[in-house]
């Protein structure tokens, strides 16, 4: 009984089937009627986009004062930028878009901080509501190599392959590599026609192009035929690391080559120099460097506060004891940073004072000492102590990565290879 029950079902499944694939045969697609070409429609924007820029000596409620917005608006809404930001902070040039609904409805506004940051005012109602919106960012790495003419600044910066980048991304990128080499070498004398460089830069980028920070990933600086090398290691991933050379020894050293950055060295140790206050010939005991007033200085090494007053010839002075003997002393300057005292430790690269002229100065520079044991030695000549190696713990670690840093130098061959970015080099290597 079942199984004829069964057979009658496939049965008019069956005829069902055939007589839809019939059906399917003598009724004709429908068919849909060709209007051709339509013309755009244009929407009308949700929002009008005012952007005005605080001039010099205009507050930001002199700014709204110019708006439709009723006394008590602009009461609101000043309380609540104060929760977010200080509006006498606001320099001139400060960028405030007002966002409009229609003529005079003003729904919100947007002022800048800075180019990371900015504070958002939404109506709601009668009141202000505020909040900090973070500018978005992306990552990319940028290469570069080129041979230095005159100085690496001018190589750097004039490097077409960098063209993309910000005039002031250029001259960070600078500040970086001499971060990075000036326990090696002083850029602002060592440096000769001929020396080449090449790197790889990670960085931070906004959606305007511009860099918010980064570091380097590994460089080569070629320097009168011999080459250094800084490749990044950073252990714990914590960023924290730090830069070491291709047998991983730290290129760190207990001592910069220098307390200023690209300064022109005026006067060099020396055992007899003319003084051009005193008019008589006497030993030169340090480094003369010329620099404008005001000019930060930071300690070569890490220590403590020995001394901090005004010497007589050596005017104002910071006087700073080292491990393993060593003392540095800071000539002729204008004013001492904060928090520096007798007794206080200070870092390497910390600021403890400013150039000024202070004591037996014809104009404004930085006359620094170092003495070893009670002796006086030349701060350019020295050979400076060196940092610590790769730890035991991480060289397997450090052997892994090794490699794939020296071959960001290594895809450079030519030192006017120019430029290019991860995501270009990305699409060459799927290809």
């Amino acid at each position: 009984m079942e199984q004829r029950r069964s057979l009658k079902v496939l049965w008019i499944v069956a005829v069902v089937a055939a007589i839809g694939s019939a059906l399917a045969l003598v009724v004709p697609p429908r068919e849909y009627p060709d209007v051709g070409r339509v013309a755009p429609v244009y929407a009308r924007s949700a929002e009008r986009l005012e952007v005005h820029t605080l001039t010099r000596g205009q507050t930001l409620g002199e700014l709204l004062a110019r708006s439709p917005l009723a006394a008590d608006q602009q009461q609101g809404f000043l309380l609540a930028f104060r929760e977010k930001a200080s509006p006498r902070r606001l320099r001139p040039g400060t960028e405030v878009s007002f966002r409009w609904r229609g003529e005079d409805w003003l729904r919100g506004v947007d002022v800048t901080l800075n180019p990371d940051e900015t504070v958002r005012l939404t109506r709601r109602g009668n009141g202000w509501e505020s909040a900090v919106v973070s500018t978005p960012v992306y990552t990319d790495t940028i290469f570069a190599s080129g041979t230095i003419e005159t100085v690496l600044w001018n190589a750097v910066v004039g490097n077409e392959g960098l063209h993309d980048l910000p005039a002031g991304d250029r001259a960070q990128i600078i500040h970086y590599l001499d971060q990075v080499f000036q326990w090696q070498i002083d850029f602002s004398r060592q440096i000769q026609s001929g020396d080449s460089y090449r790197f790889a830069f990670e960085r931070v980028v906004r959606p305007d192009g511009s860099m918010r920070g980064g570091h380097v990933l590994a460089a080569e600086l070629v320097n009168q035929g011999k080459a250094f090398h800084a490749l990044w290691f950073d252990p714990n991933g914590d960023g924290k690391g730090t830069y070491y050379d291709l047998d991983g020894e730290s290129v760190r050293r207990a001592f910069l080559r220098k307390p200023l950055e690209f300064r022109r060295i005026s006067s060099r140790f020396s055992g007899g120099r003319f003084h051009p206050v005193l008019k008589k010939w006497r030993a030169h005991r340090g480094v003369d460097y010329a620099a404008d007033s005001g000019t930060p200085v930071q300690a070569t090494g890490e220590g403590v506060v020995q001394r901090r007053e005004n010497a007589g010839s050596c005017g104002n002075m910071v006087q700073i004891r080292h491990s393993m003997g060593f003392v540095t002393k800071y000539c002729h300057l204008r004013g001492f940073a904060r928090g520096v005292h007798v007794g206080s430790r200070v870092s390497q690269g910390e600021v403890v004072g400013y150039v000024g002229m202070t004591g037996l100065a014809t104009g404004p520079h930085l006359h620094y000492e170092m003495i070893r044991h009670g002796n006086h030695v030349d701060p350019m000549a020295i050979e400076l102590p060196g940092g610590d190696p790769v730890p035991t713990d991480s060289w397997t670690q450090w052997a892994g990565e090794m490699g794939p840093r020296l071959d960001l130098l290594n895809r450079m061959v030519d030192p006017l290879a120019g430029f290019a970015d991860t995501r270009i080099a990305e699409e060459e290597e799927s290809k």
